[in-house]
């Protein structure tokens, strides 16, 4: 079997100096990424969604986002790992986004069974010796079941490591999945000190470098403009049932001073681009590589990813607040 170990991923370890020369992928010709990476037209779309939901207040709008809209079949759900003021450590910030999946899905009057899984316990420090946890475990299990004519999506908006595990557990699953994550941010941006990105720089550089099909939602200067203000939740997200008042709640308790103050809604635009891909233009670039720096270097000898570079905040607004309004009428 091909794998891509040539000159990108050689280039790659000595730039960084991580061992990354005993990670075997499998190749994936060029022409079969372009066409993977194509906005996928079947409908409903197969996905998981991977979140580190306690994280702040944007994980679970874009949860109820992807589990609302008829155009997406949620698969699964996975508790992804982070460490900011609403955690002591991954571990703890992964076991209580795990504990806020399961509560929205009450309030969506959804099951968590074998459909929730608990991410990652630690950031990836090995890449010999990935966290077998039951989001990678399961990640896996069902992207063998798919195939690049029918790809597994997969929507990451938090730290990228538990789907990088999935990948270093079984790298033969990325000829089977397009991963769309939001995490870093433009590559013409001085800096990838963006909170997704640097919390796990080792499953960053995996996801850059293993060749899966991938779509990156760059943070700054893209998704920032995706901002809603207090009264647009008033008027379209309260009052839709019993997971309406909770977005509209935990919106409002975020920050105590509401004038002239508007929050991104980061997440939602993975699950958005899945939805429809004009709502969010894109180029197809070659990927960067992951520096220890934090910073990008580049290589156009390297694959091809998609990366978007605008979004129209309006129709995805427009969209999430029908379907809330249709669901809560039922």
């Amino acid at each position: 079997m091909k794998t891509v170990l040539g000159a990108a991923l050689l280039l790659n370890v000595v730039i960084t100096g991580l061992p990354l020369l005993g990670q075997h992928f499998p190749a994936v010709s060029e022409n079969q990424r372009i066409e993977m990476l194509k906005h996928p037209n079947n409908r409903p779309v197969r996905m998981v969604l991977d979140t580190d939901t306690y994280n702040e207040i944007d994980d679970q709008f874009a949860l109820v986002y992807a589990l609302i809209s008829p155009e997406l079949d949620v698969k699964a759900v996975y508790a992804a790992p982070f460490k900011n003021r609403r955690s002591s450590g991954p571990g703890n910030g992964m076991e209580k986004s795990y504990e806020e999946i399961v509560r929205i899905l009450r309030k969506l009057g959804r099951s968590s069974e074998g459909f929730a899984f608990k991410g990652s316990s630690r950031y990836l420090t090995d890449l010999r010796n990935p966290e077998r946890s039951p989001a990678a475990m399961d990640l896996v299990e069902r992207a063998k079941k798919s195939s690049p004519q029918d790809p597994l999506y997969v929507a990451a908006v938090g730290a990228i490591t538990n789907i990088s595990n999935a990948i270093l557990i079984d790298p033969s699953i990325i000829q089977n999945i397009v991963v769309v994550w939001l995490g870093g941010n433009g590559h013409n941006w001085p800096h990838q000190r963006e909170f997704n990105f640097r919390q796990d720089l080792n499953a960053s550089r995996v996801i850059f470098d293993c060749g899966v099909p991938f779509v990156q939602l760059p943070c700054t200067p893209v998704v920032t403009h995706f901002r809603t203000t207090v009264p647009e939740m008033e008027r379209y997200v309260g009052g839709r049932g019993a997971i309406g008042d909770y977005l509209l709640d935990i919106f409002k308790r975020y920050r105590k001073d509401h004038f002239a103050w508007s929050k991104v809604l980061w997440d939602m635009t993975a699950v958005a681009w899945i939805i429809n891909d004009k709502w969010l233009p894109s180029d197809l670039v070659h990927s960067p590589i992951v520096t220890d720096n934090y910073t990008f270097s580049f290589d156009q000898s390297r694959h091809l990813i998609r990366t978007v570079n605008f979004v129209h905040r309006d129709p995805i607004f427009r969209d999430f607040f029908t379907k809330l309004d249709k669901r809560s009428r039922k």
